[in-house]
């Protein structure tokens, strides 16, 4: 009996384990993968720095409860379509609401989020953008971005208005 719950208890600690892991994770060791990841740590520490101003300030309160943030950006096709499949597949499991879509002859980009624990609030924010086609380039690009976390919509919206206008409509709509 007491083997049988020491074999549970480490079944659970290894599904929890691969649980935290992302699926786009996959692309970190890949070559050809430009790969960006900040953890809950760096976040915790960079809330502590002293930041002048309101929108400092904001811009504090708003890390200190993300999780993570992961980039992936390749500039190979056959990695490109990899990254699209995986977000295909990720979608198909994942409780995720389209936020918004944008297509241009540049980039496709699609922006998705996860409610949280209200409607001001969602714990995960995933963007993928792909099609990309700079100008003279042979291959197309994509990229993905994941950000976890207590992610605050007023936060973000106060923070983002200034760079980009008209944003704060598009983060109310996903709280609703």
């Amino acid at each position: 009996m007491k083997k049988t719950i020491i074999y549970v208890f480490m079944l659970v600690l290894t599904v929890s384990a691969w649980a935290q892991q992302s699926v786009f994770d996959t692309f970190e060791e890949m070559e050809g993968v430009s790969t960006v990841v900040v953890t809950k740590e760096a976040f915790v520490m960079l809330s502590k720095f002293n930041a002048g101003g309101t929108e400092g300030a904001e811009y504090l309160e708003l890390v200190q409860n993300l999780h993570s943030l992961k980039v992936f950006t390749t500039e190979r096709s056959e990695i490109a379509q990899q990254m699209e499949k995986a977000v295909a597949r990720y979608l198909k499991t994942a409780k995720l609401t389209e936020l918004m879509r944008v297509k241009d002859k540049e980039a496709h980009v699609k922006i998705y989020v996860r409610k949280g624990k209200d409607d001001n609030h969602v714990r995960e924010l995933l963007m993928f953008v792909s099609n990309i086609t700079p100008a003279m380039a042979k291959e197309q690009e994509a990229v993905i971005l994941s950000l976890t976390g207590l992610i605050d919509l007023h936060k973000i919206s106060a923070i983002t208005e200034g760079y980009v206008p008209g944003s704060t409509q598009h983060l109310q709509k996903a709280g609703q």
